[in-house]
């Protein structure tokens, strides 16, 4: 992933895990991301039971191969899958949307 891609990237999910879950809730699940390579994983983040720490469940990834986006979903044993019913796109944005709209009930269980 190039510079700017990379930079453009950033920005689309600054703005979505900010946006996404409602400021009176935050204190109960929050969004993060990480970048490594050409992968852009999305995660849910919960308090732990009983701890101040924070549990990460990592819900989708979205995977640059020949300059269009793919989308993975991992299963319990932390296995990712690509997604079949998901065709790759070049839009990053449009694959995003994909996995909000969650139309085939993967990702947000």
């Amino acid at each position: 992933m190039d510079d700017f891609t990379k930079k453009r990237i950033i920005k689309i999910m600054d703005n979505y895990t900010k946006n996404k879950v409602p400021k009176h809730i935050q204190n109960q699940i929050r969004l993060s991301y990480k970048i490594r390579g050409n992968n852009i994983t999305l995660i849910e983040e919960r308090p732990a039971f009983r701890s101040d720490q924070w549990v990460q469940l990592e819900i989708a990834q979205f995977r640059l191969d020949q300059n269009k986006w793919k989308i993975y979903w991992r299963d319990s044993k932390k296995k990712w899958h690509f997604v079949d019913d998901i065709l790759p796109d070049e839009s990053f944005e449009k694959q995003l949307d994909q996995v909000e709209n969650d139309n085939m009930g993967i990702f947000w269980g």
